[in-house]
């Protein structure tokens, strides 16, 4: 016997699943990953518990394509990332910092929430496929490097981590500092201009 519908899905075109994704990211978006379980999912969803079962092999697979989407849904609201070749490279690279900077602190404080439950970010990583900002940056720089606006002998990736680095680190002092810094963070210009200096000739 097929599952019942849920009385949100009944006038809608959405299928089940999407649904019961679209629920667990909105539940991950206002209280995070923590604690979250499948019976929560399924009562907002307004469905039976096992029905998830019926269209997710676990509740990891759920939870994985619930962070994807949010992300997703993070991401639709910033501003879209500048092409190679474009504008200047400093130009570029600010924007992809500030871009890199609000989605990691709209998205952190999920991923925190599942430090002791690996498979699931194990099932994340399969979803996302190379398409992550970090992803989009380094292709970006490789690019940049193709068409001579950056040196030869620079390494994009070093360089993408250095920009990562910089955003788990401004995120994650918010949200575990209880006290105020000691010293300021940096601003989003000043760290591109410190690593330009070891990518590009001025």
């Amino acid at each position: 016997m097929a599952p019942r519908k849920a009385a949100a899905l009944r006038d809608g075109d959405r299928s089940l699943r999407e649904h019961l994704i679209d629920t667990a990211e909105r539940m991950i978006a206002d209280h995070g990953t923590s604690g979250l379980t499948v019976r929560a999912i399924a009562r907002e969803a307004g469905v039976a518990d096992g029905v998830l079962y019926n269209h997710f092999t676990d509740k990891e697979e759920l939870l994985a394509n619930a962070l994807l989407a949010h992300i997703d849904t993070v991401e639709g609201g910033l501003e879209p990332l500048p092409k190679p070749g474009t504008a200047s490279v400093e130009a570029n690279l600010t924007a992809y910092l500030a871009h890199g900077l609000a989605l990691h602190e709209a998205i952190l404080p999920a991923f925190v929430g599942l430090a002791n439950q690996p498979a699931v970010l194990a099932r994340f990583s399969d979803l996302t496929g190379g398409h992550q900002w970090r992803d989009h940056l380094t292709s970006y720089l490789d690019s940049e490097q193709t068409l001579g606006r950056i040196t030869p002998d620079a390494e994009p990736e070093v360089a993408a981590a250095l920009l990562v680095g910089i955003c788990h680190e401004t995120v994650l002092s918010m949200m575990l500092s209880h006290t105020p810094r000691a010293t300021a963070t940096p601003s989003v210009e000043s760290v591109i201009s410190t690593v330009l200096k070891g990518i590009i000739d001025y």
